[in-house]
């Protein structure tokens, strides 16, 4: 990211931010609510334009593709981890997981054996069967995490993703996070 300014209602949220993220390492943003830490992880993903600058993810330029482009991009190359975690309720965690490889391509019995294979690296081997409503809140994470990392992402994007976790919960996801970074090689930006 090279001296990105993003506007909204005519004020500069960001203002010629530069940002170096290299593979396998982890960038947290800290700041005040409002500072602009989640309208960064936007413009990272290509959710939302730049106003000026570029920004660069995996040696692609998100900031000058189109949407389609933007969002095809994502699927192969962005993991996200969100505080709400935004689980399927129609789909038990298995088949929650297994949605970023079937909306790459995978064939859905390939992508159900690699979905079942990461709730396994993740510590819930035996609930992949389980629907979000049936999973504690910890449990709901790690679904959201391990489907963030079943694609082998080149980043991973993860806003406030313990925020709705007890203390004790919340340390655990995040030692969870940083151990399957290691063994994936992604990188983190983490707000």
């Amino acid at each position: 990211m090279i001296g990105v300014r993003k506007t909204f209602a005519g004020r500069a949220v960001l203002d010629g931010v530069d940002l170096n993220v290299r593979r396998g390492e982890r960038v947290a943003l800290l700041g005040e609510s409002g500072s602009g830490k989640s309208t960064l992880l936007h413009l990272i993903a290509g959710l939302e334009p730049v106003d000026a600058g570029m920004v660069r993810v995996a040696g692609t330029e998100v900031s000058a593709l189109d949407a389609d482009a933007a969002a095809s991009f994502r699927r192969s190359a962005i993991g996200f981890v969100f505080q709400a975690f935004h689980l399927l309720p129609h789909l038990d965690a298995a088949r929650n997981v297994a949605v970023p490889l079937l909306l790459n391509g995978v064939a859905a019995p390939a992508a159900l054996e690699r979905a079942t294979a990461m709730l396994a690296r993740v510590g819930l081997a035996g609930r992949a069967s389980a629907w979000p409503r049936e999973l504690s809140g910890g449990e709901q994470q790690r679904v959201a995490l391990a489907r963030a990392l079943v694609h082998a992402p080149a980043l991973v994007l993860a806003d406030e993703p313990t925020g709705n976790l007890d203390p004790s919960t919340a340390a655990q996801a995040l030692a969870l996070i940083a151990g399957a970074l290691e063994s994936s090689g992604a990188a983190l930006v983490l707000v």
